[in-house]
């Protein structure tokens, strides 16, 4: 495994063909701000977080997820990671070097195992950000994201042996096997998680609300704007996080979520949680049942973008 050099998640990047409902949704209802746009291209953050930015928005003719962007501490982290990668066989799409997004920094690309398109950057200018008012029940923060993976386990070990990811939780099923391994990259339980699916796509991403007032605030104003809700209120049992997902116009998938579970990384040992039991997907009991209908909303459709890398 290598050593751990990512600090957090920075950044996830969508291209979509209908760009302005998108940035309606996202810069609306869900309660982020766009901070810069050029040619078709926005940047939107969250109004609580010192992050540059937490989503991008390209205007496309395909839906696909375009990278997702992790930081590390220093630009030395980078050069060492970028070296790693090399050495270990992973396709590099640029050189360690300036960055030319809001906030700069020095950073790198490159593929991952199932040919999704990785960012790590450091020296990122902090954004000036605010206190979010009691009420206003925006996100605070990008919280999390979920890959979809026809191979979890190679996932898995990939993002263990290259960027240092840790195993938190597993989610089985009887029947199905495993289907979702939850890692992490600090105490936070996980920064992303890897879901069994049928092809490579995007599953998720979760945003974090400042406690379960605002989590459910926010949900109510995204059901009252006439979005549909996919899954929730409830809250997990990996992670012990609460959710509600709900579907962008594009169908990808986006999760309110808050008090994710924060780890003692010296004595956590990881569960096998069988979902199959009611308990382990809802706590509460509130949300309607996870059924095949649910979960295939979160496959997602064929991400055609994703380079298809060789086996590593």
């Amino acid at each position: 495994m290598s050593a751990r050099l990512l600090t957090h998640l920075r950044h996830v990047d969508l291209a979509v063909p209908d760009y302005e409902k998108q940035l309606d949704f996202y810069a609306g209802v869900w309660g982020l701000t766009q901070v810069a746009e050029d040619s078709g291209i926005s940047f939107l953050a969250a109004e609580g977080s010192p992050e540059q930015y937490v989503v991008r928005l390209r205007k496309a003719e395909e839906k696909r997820l375009d990278l997702v962007s992790y930081g590390a501490a220093s630009a030395a982290d980078v050069d060492t990671l970028a070296e790693q990668l090399l050495a270990g066989g992973a396709q590099l799409i640029s050189q360690p070097g300036k960055i030319d997004t809001p906030g700069g920094g020095y950073g790198f690309r490159f593929f991952d195992v199932d040919g999704r398109t990785i960012e790590v950057s450091a020296d990122v200018d902090v954004r000036q950000h605010r206190k979010i008012e009691e009420k206003e029940s925006i996100p605070v923060k990008l919280s999390h994201v979920v890959l979809n993976s026809p191979d979890l386990n190679r996932t898995r070990e990939w993002y263990e042996r290259h960027l240092g990811f840790r195993l938190s939780d597993t989610l089985m099923h009887p029947k199905m096997g495993e289907a979702m391994h939850f890692m992490r990259i600090s105490n936070q339980h996980h920064s992303m998680a890897i879901a069994q699916g049928p092809h490579t796509a995007l599953h998720h991403i979760s945003f974090e609300m400042r406690g379960i007032d605002e989590y459910m605030r926010g949900s109510g104003r995204v059901l009252r704007a006439g979005f549909r809700k996919i899954w929730g209120p409830g809250r997990h049992l990996a992670g012990d996080n609460t959710f509600t997902y709900f579907l962008d116009p594009q169908g990808n998938t986006v999760e309110y979520t808050t008090e994710l579970e924060l780890l003692d990384e010296d004595t956590w040992h990881p569960h096998v949680y069988d979902f199959s039991q009611p308990e382990v997907t809802d706590q509460w009991g509130t949300a309607n049942p996870m059924n095949e209908l649910v979960a295939k909303e979160s496959f997602n459709d064929v991400d055609r973008g994703c380079f298809v890398a060789p086996p590593v």
